[in-house]
């Protein structure tokens, strides 16, 4: 009999030990998987540091030989005129030229045609001098005095504007956005009654770049989200 007692009160106390044992590792893990997820934003405003401009011009005619003349002298007029304005022969390139037969378009209205072929031509203008060009595309009505008309509305030939100089912001902005996490998190913490730990994940979001907006394309709006894990402490 006292040898069953003896051994009843050993089970109870490796009982009472084992589940303290288990209830320190619970808490421990529970302590271990409290985190908070917050995220970071940062933004800025630049702007655009190159410049694409096209600049296209009909010709409508009958005989092919009398086109092809006609716009080798537009083309020279039109790069004279850049080459005046500051445009280097370097940043301007002519396409070749896309030629309609509208006597072989199905779609067209043959009976009502007075000239056979459609021709359109593109030079473009690609520059870092993005301040010039703008002041030049108000300025190309002048082309008019020297017989070409630039047209305009195909969205095939817009005039685009990009920013090139993200690998020199990235470090600031992302450093911005991980401070704005920080502050996210330290704000979550408190309410909380707990304290902020050390970063458990980070992810850096893909940097985006858009026109700020519709009216001012030349200026972009550079915005990287970053996303961490902090863990919280009692």
């Amino acid at each position: 009999m006292k040898n069953f007692r003896l051994e009843s009160v050993i089970l109870a106390i490796g009982l009472l030990l084992l589940g303290i044992c288990i209830k320190g590792g619970f808490d421990s893990f529970a302590e271990r998987d409290r985190s908070v997820n917050v995220k970071g934003l940062a933004e800025e405003e630049v702007p655009a540091d190159k410049v694409t401009w096209p600049l296209v011009y009909k010709s409508l005619g009958n005989d092919l030989g009398a086109l092809y003349d006609e716009i080798k002298r537009s083309n020279q007029t039109i790069v004279q005129f850049l080459k005046e304005k500051g445009i280097s022969e370097t940043e301007i390139s002519i396409n070749a030229p896309e030629i309609i037969d509208l006597k072989a378009d199905r779609y067209s209205n043959q009976e009502n045609t007075v000239y056979r072929y459609n021709v359109t031509s593109v030079i473009t203008v690609t520059s870092n001098k993005v301040d010039l060009i703008r002041d030049l595309v108000t300025e190309q009505g002048e082309l008019l005095k020297r017989g070409i008309a630039v047209t305009g509305g195909d969205y095939r030939y817009n005039i685009q504007y990009e920013y090139t100089g993200l690998n020199t912001i990235k470090p600031k902005m992302i450093e911005e956005a991980t401070k704005n996490a920080r502050e996210a998190a330290e704000k979550f913490a408190k309410d909380s009654d707990s304290k902020l730990g050390k970063i458990r994940h980070a992810y850096q979001g893909q940097f985006s770049i858009s026109d700020r907006d519709a009216n001012t394309p030349y200026i972009k709006k550079v915005r990287v989200v970053t996303t961490i894990d902090y863990s919280l402490e009692d």
